[in-house]
């Protein structure tokens, strides 16, 4: 690689790769806090169910997609589990890369998320620099909750899951946008996650149109610590709009990417299950995982952050 090497760094949270991986994933979420039994039986549970999240698998589908399109390598790192952002960094160093452009795959911009993968790279890209000469520069892009082709990827997902699902209810069914919920002082001290979240739901109505004519946005996935998360719930949305008679709904999370825990389990049993026990039906879009307009979207993003 030549001298002024550019490349691109994805990262994301990090999944484990088996339910018996969990009390290692979860002692590097923590870091290195010790957590109540409970609470790591319960997340063990929960990927036992759901088998195993697909992540890192939809994370590199991305990676290659991007690589192709800017012909310069594309990484993938994540903070809690392997590849970790801390092993791909100084490989990226290795590789001669001299600048790189770092986007999350979360969009929306939160110091409980956003915050820690830029932490974890700069701690990266500081133990990976040589005696005598300089680590890389990161150009590290803290939020792209409103780029243009995110929101029509969304908007694609949402109009089609919808409408087939208003079929098969045999009537116009409400929506609920969601996003991960995060502890309500994290909002009070001034993060921006909340207003963004809600950003890209109302661009995301917007470009859909007329045609979904009621939604609701709500948090979904409140941690297990102590201490009040932002809301209201999914669980009390879905209660709001069956007291004002609907028999159904569908959600669309646009605070994730792709398929994982808060998903395949959050949604896809617990939620359903809510709803089923409530007497509603429930059910949601695709998530983007391997979908052609994300890969343009962060192809956008990558582009722009390196001047092309």
């Amino acid at each position: 690689m030549s001298g002024e090497q550019a490349a691109v760094l994805l990262v994301a949270h990090g999944t484990p790769d088996c339910a018996e991986d969990v009390p290692c994933f979860l002692h590097a979420v923590t870091g290195g806090r010790e957590l109540p039994q409970a609470v790591i039986d319960e997340v063990q549970h929960r990927y036992a169910l759901i088998g195993r999240s697909p992540l890192l698998d939809y994370s590199r589908q991305q990676a290659e997609a991007v690589q192709r399109e800017l012909a310069l390598p594309v990484y993938v790192g994540m903070r809690n589990w392997t590849p970790y952002i801390r092993e791909v960094v100084p490989q990226m160093a290795a590789d001669g890369v001299r600048r790189a452009v770092a986007i999350c795959l979360a969009p929306q911009n939160s110091r409980t998320s956003v915050g820690l993968y830029r932490k974890a790279v700069a701690e990266a890209q500081a133990a990976s620099s040589l005696p005598g000469r300089e680590s890389f520069s990161v150009d590290f892009v803290e939020s792209w909750h409103d780029q243009p082709r995110l929101i029509d990827a969304f908007a694609e997902k949402l109009k089609s899951g919808w409408m087939q699902a208003c079929r098969e209810a045999g009537s116009s069914l409400p929506v609920i946008f969601s996003a991960h919920s995060v502890p309500v002082g994290t909002i009070a001290a001034g993060d921006p996650y909340e207003r963004q979240a809600r950003e890209t739901a109302a661009l995301v109505a917007a470009k859909v149109g007329g045609s979904v004519v009621s939604w609701r946005f709500a948090f979904q996935s409140q941690g297990m610590s102590g201490g009040p998360w932002l809301g209201p719930t999914v669980e009390e949305t879905m209660l709001a709009l069956q007291r004002e008679g609907h028999t159904g709904v569908f959600l669309q999370p646009v605070g994730f990417l792709c398929d994982h825990v808060e998903v395949l389990y959050d949604i896809d049993i617990a939620f359903k299950k809510f709803a089923q026990d409530n007497g509603l039906r429930l059910w949601r879009a695709e998530s983007l995982n391997d979908s052609p307009l994300l890969s343009a979207a962060l192809v956008d993003v990558a582009r722009t952050r390196l001047g092309k």
